[in-house]
């Protein structure tokens, strides 16, 4: 009898989009440290809880050098992040009304079900505010500076991970506290997210050295690829798809190679080696990206099972199980995500025991397993946000994970791997060849989300006019080369799929208004860079439906249902 046997490549991917005003210096948003304080710690931890679990995490440069500054701005006592600033003053009783309405606003921003509602001194907090809301806007006066400074620690406590609190005795000393908060408590607080933070990089080298984990990247701003080639790349999927009035985005190859460029010399820099492979952006490719990242140096790409689909020419029965070279690239190698079981982690589990869901995520492989034909092992890509899905989980994930990791190591057939360990595996059988992609992403298969939605559309063509307007200073030499690099690195921020995910009303309107004004915001600051006035247009929303509206009216929306979960998705 043929004992079966599985590759499981888990690839965590950890991005948030470039939130840092070039212009003020401050970050406008503060998922980033938040983030890092609480998933990217958790998920180092895991995986150092268990040492013969094998994983790629995949981590997106701009992510990286934000983490950086925040680390900067600890070691220097010189905080550009406005939430931060507030921890760090001494007094909270005189703060200006726009200092009271950002705490007041920010503070609350979190799953409440598992990360406000399981601590009662900061669900009281969060009561008192309703009941003075109510009473109308004059009330909130009576919040005191006591107030404040318990509302912004518990905040801040509420953003740990899991594991640290069950190492790091200062978490547990201010959360039996509870209230009554010194400005020697939360600088104690302050010390411990440098310190958390500064460890980050060098916990991963370290997963890195040891062989258990393989780090990637994606390219450097996290661009949408194939959009930045062509714009015509969303009809292979979508042929009616309506297109921005730009023919295409000025000179899109060209920055496509530098993002490549920059982001392998960006990850070298940080772990000893460019990446073996990359994440594209939203799993985004098209055929032109797949042979520009082969002429990068990539020797294996990751994108979503339905872009596979989309590119065979007939059914393959367990396709996404196996890897694929694009033909007339033998030199890199395709890997498809199981968009099921993926999701189901992604959506599903923090709804079970976390003992239940690992068992039914094990019995899924098995299964796949046991229906493979004899000699072929299938290889299982679950990709996912490395982020956005544990603050949904009990105890941010804690106990599936532990469930999760601890069966797998004990698993007879079942092995984790890195997709390097797969490409150097000569036992391995060769990939089929695949004869053309369908240009796609991770959702759905289409890049209807990031273009298509007449919101979108205007998005591209501002960038476009902003890029024409880019190259015709850059060609005049008329900036200093200090005044050049600036200006890149702001295109650069401007070029990220991110803003263009956030214009539909299938997101919340709050967030569609936040990123509508953070991309123009961006956009203005590009024209800054190049010595030109920002074009009036720029202060005119995009998003003028329902979304927009609906803000105005003080409503929500809903995030469509098929959405997956995104790298930046803010917490409400």
């Amino acid at each position: 009898m043929t004992v079966p046997r599985l590759d499981l490549v888990f690839l965590w991917h950890m991005h948030q989009p470039d939130y840092r005003d070039r212009a003020s210096g401050d970050f406008a948003l503060p998922w980033t440290y938040l983030h890092a304080l609480k998933d990217y710690t958790d998920m180092a931890a895991h995986l150092e809880r268990h040492p013969g679990i094998r994983a790629v995490v995949n981590f997106v440069p701009v992510l990286l050098e934000q983490i950086d500054d925040y680390v900067r701005q600890c070691q220097t006592g010189v905080f550009r992040d406005p939430l931060l600033r507030l921890l760090q003053r001494p007094r909270l009783d005189d703060l200006s009304a726009a200092e009271r309405a950002l705490l007041l606003h920010s503070c609350f921003r979190c799953h409440r079900p598992t990360m406000l509602e399981p601590f009662p001194r900061f669900r009281r907090l969060l009561e008192l505010h309703e009941s003075l809301v109510r009473e109308g806007p004059a009330a909130l006066a009576y919040l005191s500076g006591a107030y404040c400074a318990d509302l912004l620690t518990w905040y801040h406590l509420a953003w740990t991970g899991e594991t640290e609190r069950r190492r790091e005795p200062l978490l547990a000393e201010l959360m039996a506290k509870g209230e009554g908060f010194t400005p020697d408590d939360r600088q104690r607080l302050l010390a411990y997210i440098g310190r958390t933070l500064a460890a980050l990089v060098p916990r991963y080298r370290a997963l890195q050295a040891s062989g258990q984990v393989e780090l990637s990247a994606t390219p450097y701003g996290h661009p949408l690829a194939p959009l930045l080639l062509d714009f015509a790349a969303a009809r292979e999927s979508r042929p009616d798809e309506i297109l921005p009035l730009a023919a295409r985005y000025p000179g899109g190859r060209e920055r496509l190679e530098q993002h490549f460029a920059a982001a392998r010399q960006s990850h070298a820099g940080r772990f000893g080696a460019a990446p073996t492979g990359m994440w594209p952006a939203e799993g985004a490719l098209s055929t032109d990206v797949v042979r520009m990242a082969a002429a990068a140096g990539c020797r294996w790409l990751a994108s979503g099972e339905n872009v596979l689909k989309n590119s065979l020419a007939a059914p393959a029965p367990g396709g996404a199980y196996r890897p694929w070279q694009l033909s007339g690239t033998p030199g890199l190698t395709l890997f498809f995500r199981d968009d099921r079981l993926s999701d189901l982690i992604g959506f599903e589990y923090a709804k079970w025991h976390g003992r239940d869901a690992a068992a039914h995520f094990v019995a899924q492989l098995e299964a796949i397993a046991n229906e493979a034909p004899a000699g072929a092992p299938p290889v299982v890509s679950v990709i996912l946000d490395g982020e956005n899905a544990w603050e949904s989980y009990p105890y941010n994930g804690y106990y599936f994970f532990e469930d999760l990791y601890g069966l797998l190591a004990r698993h007879p057939f079942i092995r984790t791997r890195t997709y390097a360990e797969l490409l150097g595996d000569p036992a391995a059988p060769p990939a089929p060849s695949l004869a053309q992609l369908t240009a796609g992403s991770w959702v759905h298969g289409t890049l209807a989300t990031w273009i298509g939605d007449p919101a979108k559309n205007h998005a591209w063509d501002l960038l476009c006019a902003a890029k024409q307007s880019f190259d015709r200073v850059m060609a005049s030499g008329r900036l200093t080369a200090a005044q050049q690099a600036a200006a890149e690195a702001q295109l650069a921020v401007c070029e990220s799929s991110d803003w263009f995910w956030w214009f539909g009303d299938y997101n919340p309107a709050a967030a569609v208004t936040a990123f509508d004004r953070l991309f123009r915001h961006n956009l203005a600051n590009l024209h800054r860079c190049l010595q030109l006035e920002p074009p009036a247009q720029l202060a005119v929303p995009i998003a003028t439906g329902s979304a927009a509206a609906a803000v105005e009216a003080g409503g929500t929306m809903r995030r469509a249902a098929e959405a997956p979960p995104h790298p930046a998705w803010p917490a409400t």
